[in-house]
């Protein structure tokens, strides 16, 4: 493991590694039931659960069906961005760069993921090609919002094995 990778993971709390356990747990499940393995969840400032979704693109026809597009889209519509701010999306894999602009607009003030784009792209192997993009690429340097990971890689590459190939 990288030091990198070590000092970011550092600094979580055991309840984000429950809750990044969590996202990777619905990653199963979205494979599981016929979709590709992400998941997400959505925590208040109180640490709560909120809202978690699977990801649908196959079983809605929906390539916007990713999770964290669809958690963005629902905290947005019913809460106000103040109290957005205060929200941690936990995410099974680092978001893509669709989900990074929703993430962005939505007003989420944390973001935790577990596996990071490159590590994806090494679990894929020879599977789908997609470029690698780095969440604290996308986001303006002085962005409010705070990104954590990777983190639990190995747990996080686990719904992956042999699903791209």
């Amino acid at each position: 493991m990288p030091d990198t990778q070590r000092r970011r993971d550092m600094g979580l709390t055991e309840n984000d590694r429950v809750h990044l356990r969590a996202t990777i747990e619905l990653a199963r499940a979205s494979r599981e039931h016929g979709n590709h393995p992400f998941g997400s969840l959505l925590v208040d400032g109180t640490g709560a659960v909120v809202a978690r979704s699977e990801n649908v693109v196959v079983t809605e026809s929906d390539l916007t069906g990713h999770p964290e597009i669809r958690l963005a889209r629902e905290a947005a519509a019913q809460r106000a961005p103040e109290h957005l701010a205060l929200f941690t999306l936990y995410t099974s894999c680092e978001p893509c760069l669709m989900c990074a602009g929703a993430l962005y607009w939505s007003g989420i003030g944390r973001i935790v993921y577990a596996l990071s784009e490159e590590t994806l792209g090494a679990t894929r192997g020879g599977g789908i090609e997609m470029p690698a993009v780095r969440l604290r690429d996308v986001f303006p340097p002085a962005s409010p919002v705070e990104i954590d990971g990777p983190a639990l890689e190995e747990e996080a590459s686990a719904p992956h094995v042999d699903f791209w190939v």
